[in-house]
Parts: structure tokens; sequence; C-alpha cells
């Protein structure tokens, strides 16, 4: 059996000087294979990650690894405990309103910079150097900045210096009510057929705050940089995050299809053997992250959510009922909300009472088959 070692990291500290920490485990590997990080709960209601995280230790003890694993569910102690009646918030900073999942750093100088510098290092010193720098910036401009941070940005730094240290980073999170789905950046296309994620958005090298975005962009920037001096070089750091299905909801037996998926990338990838686990038989939907749409609700009231979700929709069916009770008796008590095009419902707002401008859905559009 695999030894798992578990240990823990104080990433907040409260206002009685209480300490918040996150529990960590860690899989040494034999050293053939890439290393990975994974981490789970960074919204305090999307808990389903740490159901998948149980599973895939679980399984991962069975195994030999080749690559070294780092684990961490719960991975923000402040957004799970941030309860309103029964109801889980912990998806914003409370004291800034900031997204809590985007406060990662990156410094989108260092790539250039590197490649003018060291234009001849082979690709395993590049790896090596490069990881060196990025992490070195990290604690110079956030871990230690002489300004301070905000809660959000020492926890997503604290975070961000373990996930810096791998070759394979899986944010695992969920929708409000939402099927499975996957973000994978573009230069990784091949890899959205190695999960058992029926749909995936293809995202494109920008940074908008988040941790897969924190982990790819310097890499692939980096591998732009080298091809701008005439230079071809791989992109060695893959990130996804990965949707789960809702918040809300924790299922240890669906865990098992999600750790079934996860494992089917790594025996690809050779963190464990080679064709242990292969992708499951699936039709898998697409399209860039610039067609997954939101649809808002054109009026207030009391929503009936009618389109199945994960299922390919005509323009002109139903997506929502709306009721507005107040205007009963009157011919617009009740409206019909359409889809505007043809596309596939993958979330859907968690509550039946909306404010006009509340997100409905997230449908793809422009979507293909992998």
């Amino acid at each position: 059996m695999t030894d798992i070692i578990s240990s823990s990291e104080i990433v907040a500290q409260m206002a009685n000087g209480q300490e918040l920490s996150v529990p960590i485990y860690r899989i040494t590997g034999n050293g053939q294979g890439p290393s990975v990080y994974i981490q789970a709960n960074m919204h305090g209601a999307e808990v389903q990650g740490n159901a998948v995280i149980y599973q895939l230790l679980e399984s991962l003890k069975q195994l030999d690894c080749y690559g070294d694993i780092t684990v961490v569910p719960l991975a923000n102690p402040i957004g799970c405990n941030q309860k309103s009646g029964e109801f889980t918030l912990g998806r914003f900073d409370p004291i800034t309103g900031a997204n809590w999942n985007r406060g990662y750093h990156f410094n989108s100088d260092l790539p250039n910079q590197f490649a003018a510098q060291y234009p001849d290092l082979s690709m395993p010193e590049i790896v090596v150097k490069f990881r060196q720098c990025i992490i070195k910036d990290l604690e110079q401009k956030q871990l230690n900045s002489p300004y301070g941070l905000t809660t959000a940005q020492h926890l997503c730094a604290t975070l961000q210096r373990m996930a810096f240290e791998a070759d394979i980073v899986l944010d695992l999170h969920t929708g409000p009510i939402s099927s499975r789905h996957l973000y994978c950046p573009e230069y990784a296309k091949e890899s959205a057929s190695l999960f058992n994620i029926e749909h995936t958005l293809f995202i494109p090298n920008g940074f908008d705050g988040a941790l897969d975005e924190a982990m790819f962009c310097p890499w692939w920037q980096l591998q732009l940089a080298y091809s701008q001096q005439g230079r071809e070089i791989e992109v060695a750091v893959a990130a996804f995050t990965l949707e789960l299905g809702s918040q809300e909801w924790l299922c240890l037996e669906e865990a098992k299809k999600d750790c079934a998926s996860i494992l089917s990338y790594f025996s690809a990838r050779g963190v464990i053997a080679q064709d242990l686990h292969t992708p499951a038989v699936m039709t898998r939907y697409a399209c860039q992250l610039s067609d997954y749409r939101a649809l808002y609700a054109p009026q207030s009231g009391m929503v009936e959510y009618l389109a199945p979700l994960g299922q390919p929709l005509d323009a002109g069916q139903p997506l929502v009922r709306m009721l507005r009770m107040d205007r009963y008796g009157q011919d617009d008590a009740v409206n019909i909300v359409p889809a505007p095009e043809r596309c596939i419902p993958v979330l859907h707002f968690a509550s039946a009472s909306v404010n006009h401008g509340t997100e409905l859905y997230k449908v793809m559009t422009n979507y293909f088959t992998l």
C-alpha cells in the first residue's frame, strides 16, 4: 500500500488570534512521473470535491504512484464556515466582496524576461529554473509584500505556493445547479477526452485571477516568448478546473465516478500505471469560452427551470417558465423564456426567486463534439 502523509498549513488568522489551517495529504511517488496538486472547496458551498478527494485517496493508496501527489481538501476554512441560516455562502470574501477564486498571482513580465535571459537552456533546465523564478516572484510580491495582502490574497498565495511545485494542477469546484463540465486550456485540447466529463469549455491564454489560469499562464506565455525567438518548447504545466455538479450537495457514490475520471487522466499522463484506467466511451461536447453564454432574467418573478442540463436544446424551446403572482388574472402572469439559439444548458441559478437581470442559465453555444 502507498503511504499517505498528513499535515496542515496555516492559511488565515482571525481577529481573536485563532489560526485557521487546511489539511494536506501527500503521496511520494517513485520519481518516474509528473507531480500533481489537487485542491477542493475554495468556495464554501462547493463541497463535492472533498468527496472526490476522499475516494481518490482511497484508490491511490492501493496503487503504485509514479509522481508526487499533494491534495488539499477544505481549501478555504473561512468560506466553508460562512453560513446564513441553512445556506452556505463562502463564494466571496465577506470583507472585500472579492471572489475567493480570483485572488491568485501572475506576473505577466516574467515569461518574456526569462526567455530573453535564458535563450539556450535545455527544456529540463527551463522547467527547473523557471519554476524557481515564479516561486521567488510569488514569495517576494505576495507572501512578503511590504504593503500586506487581503485575507483572500494571503489564502490564495499560500495555496498557490504549493501548487507551483506541480506539473499537473486540478482545482475541484461545482456550479449552483449544474452538470459536470471541464475548463480546459486550448493548448491541452487533447486532454479533454481523457476525463469522463461530457462538456468542456476551452479557455484562452488570459489571466482573470483563477487558480488554473495562475498555473498555466506563466508556462503558456513562456512557450510563446520562446516561439517569438524561433524556438518551440512545450507547455510544461497542465491545469484544469473540474466542475463536479451542484453546490450544497455531496454524494460519495457519485464521487467514485469522478475519481475514475481523474485516474483515467493520471494513467494517460503517467502519474500511475499506463492503461490502468481508460476514458469512458461517451459523446463529449465542447465550445470556446467566448461561446459559453449567460442568459439573464428578462423580468423578476418566480422561476420554474424547464430545460434539462447537459442536453442539446433547439432555438425557441423553453428554458424557464416565470410566474408573476402580482399579475394574477392578466395575460403576463405566466411567461415562457425560450432558448435564443441552439445550445446546451450547463447550469442554472440555484433559487426559484429571481430579480430582473439575474443569471438564469449558462449555456454552450456553437458547440461541437470531440
